[in-house]
């Protein structure tokens, strides 16, 4: 699990399982994209959300709404998908993206530079493209991704 923000972390699966590890983290919500996973005093929401095909624009929206309305509440949220690469990293950029008025590229940047192991699958980052009404090629990502992960 990683820190994007002291409200937002990243996270895979197995950390949605160890209630030890998120009450020592203060997570107090958790947006699942893998599988509901119910902790006492720990509001989540399961989406489905598969990998590598675009995300239904209703489930991302109800998805950065939660995010948005957890933080506002003063909950510090966890984002996690079965391994933390690609549908957590792209709800977290995009929560990050409206809580903090940024482009996609610098939401992508401020969570590929905490969370390492980011990369919004091609179809994910296409479905932010079009939802926020930006062009970005996809090779830009990529760039991005390996320019962050240089020694």
């Amino acid at each position: 699990m990683d820190r994007i923000r002291s409200w937002l972390y990243i996270g895979k699966y197995r950390d949605t399982r160890d209630l030890d590890y998120l009450q020592s983290r203060n997570i107090g919500a958790m947006l699942q994209l893998a599988e509901l996973v119910e902790q006492p005093d720990i509001t989540a929401l399961y989406l489905p959300v598969e990998d590598g095909e675009p995300i239904p624009i209703n489930l991302l929206t109800q998805g950065i709404e939660f995010v948005r309305s957890q933080k506002a509440l003063g909950k510090i949220v966890l984002v996690a998908c079965g391994a933390g690469i690609s549908r957590s990293s792209s709800f977290a950029l995009a929560a990050l993206k409206e809580e903090e008025n940024l482009g996609l590229m610098e939401a992508l940047r401020e969570v590929a530079t905490r969370h390492f192991d980011t990369q919004p699958h091609p179809e994910l980052w296409n479905s932010l493209c079009g939802y926020y009404n930006e062009a970005i090629d996809y090779r830009k990502v990529m760039d991005l991704i390996l320019e962050i992960r240089q020694p």
